[in-house]
């Protein structure tokens, strides 16, 4: 429990002046964290991260992420999306001169997590951009609904979630944490009444699907760390686990945020 203290102490420390700040150096944080995240998917597929195949990927997840005002010398003709293509295509060749030591599903892992890191982390920066208030309000979301499904899941959770996959998650434990969420962010939202894209009625209901969306993208993480056998999907935070285990849910968050026109 001292290491996790100690741990968040010291992200929040590095992590709340970026987000205060915004521009340029939050953004480069979180292509540090897109990178990071790209590199712990390579460890749980087991893949060195000084390869052929990591270069490429993470240039595709780079691609994916990083905004193209920083790619000036690139054709304006050529989009972020064309040169992601062209690096998964690369991955695609890249199975045909490994003399079968990187395979097609070796591929389709990379491409795949490269769209889930570079998207995902990608829609934090257009959150920030947005503005500062907007992404603490997905910021909210997750915390409360994590937290307060730890809570309340330990002092109610009788039926399980999803034992098969994520063993400790009980369905007291979610419903509690989204209703502990709607109803303090929705007090957030009183105060922020510019954050307010519908009515009133609207935006308490998109909370509740923003933080079921979260506990799915909590539950998706939980899936692939099982199937590749591994506790935490990397080490860097210290009783934490890794960038992914810290993000999962938000990266569910932003791209629900985005296709309901908030951000």
């Amino acid at each position: 429990m001292k290491q996790r203290v100690i741990t968040a102490i010291v992200a929040l420390i590095v992590f709340i002046p970026l987000l205060i700040l915004g521009g340029t150096p939050f953004n480069l944080l979180v292509v540090a964290m897109g990178l990071i995240g790209m590199s712990e998917f390579l460890r749980m597929k087991k893949k060195l991260l000084v390869s052929p195949e990591a270069i490429i990927g993470f240039l595709a997840m780079a691609s994916l992420l990083i905004p193209k005002t920083w790619l000036d010398f690139i054709p304006e003709q050529v989009t972020n999306l064309g040169i992601f293509y062209f690096f998964s295509l690369c991955l695609l060749l890249y199975t045909v001169f490994s003399k079968n030591r990187f395979s097609f599903d070796d591929a389709g892992v990379l491409i795949l997590g490269s769209v889930y890191a570079g998207i995902g982390f990608g829609y934090m920066m257009h959150a920030r951009a947005v503005s500062l208030w907007m992404l603490l309000y997905a910021l909210l979301i997750v915390w409360l609904t994590d937290s307060g499904a730890y809570m309340i899941g330990r002092k109610l959770g009788k039926h399980k979630l999803a034992p098969h996959i994520s063993p400790n998650k009980t369905w007291e434990g979610s419903i509690g944490g989204s209703l502990v969420a709607v109803v303090v962010v929705s007090c957030y939202l009183y105060f922020f009444p510019e954050l307010h894209a519908y009515d009133s009625v609207t935006m308490i209901g998109l909370t509740l699907l923003y933080s079921v969306g979260g506990q799915l993208g909590d539950l998706v993480e939980s899936a692939f760390k099982r199937y590749y056998g591994v506790k935490d999907s990397g080490n860097i935070l210290p009783g934490h686990g890794g960038i992914l285990d810290r993000f999962d849910s938000l990266l569910f968050v932003l791209p629900l945020m985005h296709f309901t026109g908030l951000i």
